[in-house]
């Protein structure tokens, strides 16, 4: 499955998204987040601010993957957000980051959390995706590009 609608919904992907910092950006991220699934946005940005401890989840390009697991969760959910300004995320490639894919999962879904996390960086290091990511002009021509892998002209 190419297309990543399983863990993504079109009221997911935000686009025009302004924040100063990593914390900020979280922090907001969150609350839409926490419109998602239900979880308290204080508790997401907690536990994607313990993951960021352990490394940058910025893997170069100026795109970030921050994720986490959390309880109460009953499935895999994603949000996806491009930026209106990069930020400094201290990734791998000490580029700043203005794409934001941010995965959420239930405590227990290990191989599960691992397959998402896979599929994600698998389209997020297509450079091509990329850059139609930077050209959608819409949340729902985000939202498009991720959830019809097949779709040349969504954005």
């Amino acid at each position: 499955m190419d297309d990543l609608a399983d863990i993504l919904s079109p009221d997911a992907a935000l686009t025009g998204v302004a924040a100063p910092n990593k914390k900020a950006l979280f922090q907001q991220l969150s609350v839409s987040a926490a419109a998602l699934t239900g979880l308290d946005a204080r508790l997401i940005v907690e536990r994607l601010l313990d993951r960021e401890r352990l490394g940058s989840t910025g893997f170069g390009g100026g795109v970030a993957i921050p994720h986490g697991k959390m309880e109460g969760l009953e499935r895999v959910t994603g949000l996806v957000a491009r930026l209106a300004s990069p930020i400094e995320f201290q990734a791998i490639d000490d580029m700043p980051v203005d794409l934001v894919f941010v995965l959420l999962s239930p405590p227990d879904a290990g191989v599960e959390h691992l397959k998402a996390l896979a599929r994600v960086s698998r389209k997020l290091r297509d450079k091509a995706f990329v850059a139609k990511l930077r050209g959608a002009g819409s949340p729902d021509a985000l939202y498009a590009l991720f959830a019809h892998a097949d779709t040349r002209d969504a954005a």
